[in-house]
């Protein structure tokens, strides 16, 4: 029965108190299996969830929190007859938060998960919900994956009576604990881990055995069906045999010895349950700890901690066995914590602070407690000494111990107790014994406390599952590490309770508790039901009656004098905003001027006592509102003060502002007087300048008049001399002249006779001499370009010049060749040089010819000195690389083409491995005698080796490249450098090629290709290789 607004208020008032208070806080959620500690729980941490601060980093957290229950009730809740949806295990759950209140993370802490259930359930419940859920809401794919079926009866380990739940969709829950794995931080591949081993304990029931008898007599067990442990074994990643011998052989180490036993099949099934129950066991607490890595504080700053506890109620069951004595030992504690920071606590702190008191009886349960946890003779400490002594040790020599020890104890009974009191009870079976709880009498079997109390796993199957290629699966169990091995004995699992529960009990006590009692109304599991008697019962042993009694007698609120001062001063004139004096004093006097009547408090001997909460509420109240007169008043001064500032620094800016404003209006009128001073001076310099310049035009006028006057009368003088000589020289020119026609006459008449016998040919000469001298004229300015490709050159004039022009022709052309040629660095004389030495090999005997005559030869194309891919080849060659290219190597037995890297250097023919860079083979140049290639547009081409050198022992090389007629004209041109012979290049059709000790014929055809226009290489038979050429 959950009372949602009770849960509310009370999550409400413990948020509160450690926000404003500073204060830690727990709530405790207590009550039988059934009534609602869960749901209880999720809503405190809803409520939470919802008054928190906002934001993206808030939300997160937040939403990461309440997702964690989601995940944690799919693998440790189950249904029993009491409940559909039942914890199994205890959690406490520390919620952290920061100063505002915002919640930063969380820490959980889980106790005692039932894992007998997963192999073992009663009529009427189910195993744990995540092997259903799996199998009902898992895609087909995933089962596939994990070898699943989604048929509940085809594994042994789930009850089929109970299987499906009224009112449960597990297929929906399935997807909802996905979508909760993924938003806590769950990777795809850990999700996925996580179900191969829930798959793995499915099948682990599947496996049987049977029994087999050895030659020495013994019983020994064998697995009946393989086909599980195969599956098993294939999604953990553990070698079959190993697993099988782990189910069949026990070895025991005892210091340097070892010894091997075989395991019956009873033994065999035991070690099987064992498995499946630590391998569910310890996927749950590393769940646990997961969920802690993705929800703990990642700040370090002070926090501030709420714990919540959720853990199994008490039970009472038709067969209880070890698990209900442990949970019920759990609320033995957890009751014990209630008197003790409740009815005990707050009564004797009455009679410590002298309040005036009358004492109120209550049952203390402590007696119970010592019963089972006493280190000496207490019930746990009896069954660890029963398990851990030598001999044979069964459940009955622990009853036998028990009833020695325990039998005089007044809440401990059973058949053979040595009371007679006790004699007559025939409702006690012989194999049981009964303590009276606080929640009355429960009926133990004793059947299974000694093995469930062992926890034994066998060392071999820890040793298999480490062995396992699953990372999640190696995880899980450390111990099986052959460099780990550890020979002591693991602590039992009550003495691992016992240990919790105790470090569990004092991390509540150092908080301020809150309790939420959860009273189961009926046993039917049904609404508006109430069975008086039962909730009666359960108020009466859960002492809520002795509360309440306590609680009406005494006060509702209490605290420490100098708190309580600091919290109310504000109230008081006199107190606030310092009261001087004892802090006793201080809240009299505050509690005097508010005029609370004297019977709603009392004064103790270090706390202030409020009977009604009433009168709290009155002071918080009080203290709300003249905090709002406070802060009225601050922000009054606040503002006060920050207008005088707004002032202060208005009236400093101004003064400020004048200042450089007079500084400003004095700069500029003293630039304006400046500049007006400036303009008078430049006008007065101006005017004595002009002056001056009028002064001095004046006088240099006078002097250039004179000069003037000079020069004209210089000049007249000059021509007048000049006229008379003039006329003194033409007077001899004329004599010259006339004498010089007188001896011209004597000499045509002299040469007039001579003239007439040579006139025809020196005509022709001249005539000859002016043709010639006009056509090289001509010639000058109908010149060709320099380019030597132009072939274009005048037509001739004459044809007696025809050789001439020819001639001139040819000269000019070798002319400008050789200029072309002065242009050339040695590299490009090097690289035309190739170019005309494969235009002499190729030219008009190989169709692939035309095509590289544009593209440079680099030689170089794989960069091996650049590229650190290929620096241990590098350094493996020690001489300069002509060609590094990449070429397709075919194979001799298949046609099939291997890439390989072709290297040539000056001396020898290279091939190396492209990923590794390792050298293959090795030629020296000198036993290279042929290369031999087809004619058509392809880039095959072989290799001919000498005939008995080292190289030539697996025969010939055939390869395709993209540059074949480079890589073939550098390697002739090598080849001619260093043998001085010519190597000898063959372009035909079909050639033969020395493969091992055969001869292959090589064949090219022509043929459509499926692969575009790839040529095609292919084996035909034993003597022919085909390569088919688009």
């Amino acid at each position: 029965m959950i009372c949602v607004y009770t849960n509310f208020a009370l999550s409400d008032e413990a948020y509160r108190s450690l926000r404003d208070q500073d204060k830690d806080q727990c709530i405790l959620i207590t009550g039988e299996s059934g009534a609602g500690k869960t749901e209880a729980s999720k809503l405190v941490m809803s409520y939470v969830a919802a008054v928190c601060g906002k934001g993206a980093e808030v939300n997160q957290v937040k939403e990461q929190l309440l997702q964690s229950n989601p995940v944690l009730e799919a693998f440790g809740n189950a249904k029993t007859v009491r409940n559909d949806n039942s914890s199994r295990f205890g959690k406490y759950m520390d919620i952290e938060f920061d100063f505002k209140g915002d919640p930063l993370g969380g820490v959980i802490s889980n106790y005692l998960l039932e894992k007998s259930r997963v192999v073992k359930q009663p009529r009427g419940e189910r195993n744990f919900h995540v092997f259903y859920q799996l199998l009902s809401g898992a895609s087909e794919e995933l089962l596939n994956k994990l070898t699943l079926e989604r048929d509940f009866s085809r594994y042994n380990y789930l009850s089929l009576d109970s299987a499906k739940v009224n009112g449960v969709d597990d297929a929906a829950n399935f997807r909802t604990v996905r979508n909760a794995m993924q938003i806590v931080g769950f990777m795809d591949d850990e999700a996925e881990s996580v179900l191969e081993v829930v798959a793995a304990v499915l099948k682990l029931g599947n496996i049987e055995f049977k029994p087999e008898s050895r030659v020495n007599g013994l019983d020994e067990s064998k697995i009946k069906d393989k086909n599980e442990l195969k599956e098993i074994c294939e999604l953990t990643g553990i070698d079959q045999s190993v697993l099988e011998r782990a189910f069949s052989f026990r070895t025991v180490e005892a210091k340097q010895e070892k010894v091997s036993t075989t395991l019956n099949v009873a033994q065999a099934y035991y070690a099987r349950d064992a498995l499946a129950k630590n391998l569910y066991s310890r996927l749950f607490s590393w769940l646990v700890n997961r969920i802690n890595e993705s929800i703990k504080a990642q700040t370090k700053v002070r926090k501030k901690v709420m714990g919540v506890l959720d853990i199994y109620g008490f039970e009472i069951f038709e067969d209880n066995s070890f698990e209900q004595f442990i949970i019920n030992y759990c609320n033995e504690k957890l009751q014990q914590i209630f008197i003790e920071l409740t009815l005990k606590e707050e009564q004797e702190e009455y009679i410590r602070e002298g309040i005036e008191w009358t004492h109120i009886d209550y049952f203390n349960n402590a007696i119970i407690c010592d019963l089972i946890e006493n280190n000496t003779n207490g019930i746990l400490a009896m069954l660890d000494e029963e398990c851990l002594r030598p001999g044979t040790v069964t459940d009955e020599t622990f009853l036998e111990k028990l009833n020695q020890v325990c039998a005089t104890h007044q809440h401990f009974e059973s058949r053979m107790s040595k009371s007679s009191r006790f004699l007559n009870d025939t409702s006690l079976p012989h194999s049981c014994f009964r303590i009276q709880h606080y929640a009355g009498k429960v009926l133990y079997q004793v059947e299974g406390f000694v093995d469930k109390n062992n926890d034994l796993l066998y060392r071999d199957l820890s040793q298999a599952m480490w062995k396992a290629s699953h990372t999640l699966i190696k995880s899980l169990f450390p111990e099986g590490n052959p460099a780990k091995i550890n020979l002591k004995r693991p602590p039992t699992a009550g003495s691992q309770f016992k240990a919790s529960v105790a470090t569990l009990m004092k991390n509540l006590q150092t908080k301020n508790p809150n309790y939420i009692r959860c009273i189961k109304p009926n046993d039917k599991k049904a609404a508006h039901i109430f069975n008086e008697a039962l909730v009666c019962h359960q108020i009466r042993y859960l002492g809520l009656l002795e509360n309440v009694r306590v609680r009406r007698a005494g006060y509702a609120f209490r605290q420490a004098y100098e708190p309580c001062l600091e919290r109310y001063k504000m109230l008081c004139k006199q107190t606030w905003p310092h009261w001087k004096g004892p802090a006793r004093a201080g809240v009299e006097v505050l509690f005097n001027e508010l005029e609370i009547p004297v019977e709603e408090y009392s004064f103790g001997r270090s706390k202030i006592f409020i009977r009604n909460p009433r009168t709290l509420f009155k002071l918080e109240d009080l203290r709300k509102q003249r905090l709002e007169d406070l802060a009225t008043l601050i922000q009054k001064i606040y503002r006060g003060w920050k207008c005088r500032t707004h002032f202060l620094l208005m009236r400093k800016s101004q003064i400020v502002i004048a200042a450089w404003y007079r500084r400003y209006a004095q700069q500029k009128r003293y630039q304006q007087i400046k500049s007006s001073a400036l303009v008078i001076q430049s006008y007065i310099r101006g005017w004595k300048a002009r002056k001056i310049l009028r002064e001095l035009k004046h006088q240099k006028r006078c002097e250039e008049a004179a000069t003037t006057i000079a020069a004209y009368w210089h000049g007249t003088q000059a021509r007048r001399e000049l006229k008379r000589l003039k006329e003194e020289a033409r007077r001899k020119h004329a004599v010259a002249v006339i004498w010089a026609y007188w001896l011209g006459l004597k000499v045509r008449r002299e040469y007039r006779k001579f003239f007439r016998a040579n006139a025809g040919k020196k005509i022709y000469e001249f005539t000859l001499q002016r043709i010639v001298q006009k056509y090289f004229l001509d010639m000058k300015n109908k010149m060709p370009s320099l380019s030597p490709i132009d072939m274009n050159w005048p037509s001739r004039p004459y044809l007696f010049l025809d050789s001439t022009h020819k001639e001139l022709k040819r000269i000019f052309h070798l002319w400008r060749c050789k200029k072309y040629r002065d242009q050339f660095t040695d590299q490009q004389k090097l690289i035309y040089e190739e170019k005309l030495e494969a235009s002499e090999l190729f030219k008009d005997k190989k169709a692939l010819y035309p095509s590289s005559v544009g593209q440079p030869f680099q030689g170089a194309y794989l960069e091996i000195n650049k590229n650190p891919k290929y620096k241990k080849l590098k350094d493996a060659i020690e001489e300069k690389i002509i060609i590094a290219e990449v070429v397709n190597k075919i194979n001799r037995a298949n046609g099939k083409s291997t890439s390989r890297i072709f290297l040539l250097t000056n001396n020898n023919l290279l091939l190396a491995d492209q990923k590794s860079g390792q050298i293959k083979s090795e030629v020296p140049l000198v036993d290279v005698t042929k290369v031999s290639m087809s004619s058509q547009n392809d880039g095959f081409f072989a290799v001919h080796l000498k005939e008995g050198s080292e190289a030539a022992s697996k025969g010939d090389f055939l390869f395709s490249s993209d540059h074949l007629i480079e890589m073939a004209t550098k390697l002739y041109r090598t080849t001619l450098s260093q043998t001085k012979q010519k190597l000898n290049i063959e372009i035909s059709d079909e050639f033969l090629v020395q493969f091992r000790q055969d001869k292959v014929c090589v064949k090219f055809i022509q043929g459509n290709q499926k692969n575009g226009s790839v040529p095609t290489c292919k084996r035909k038979n034993n003597r022919l290789l085909e390569v088919a050429v688009p």
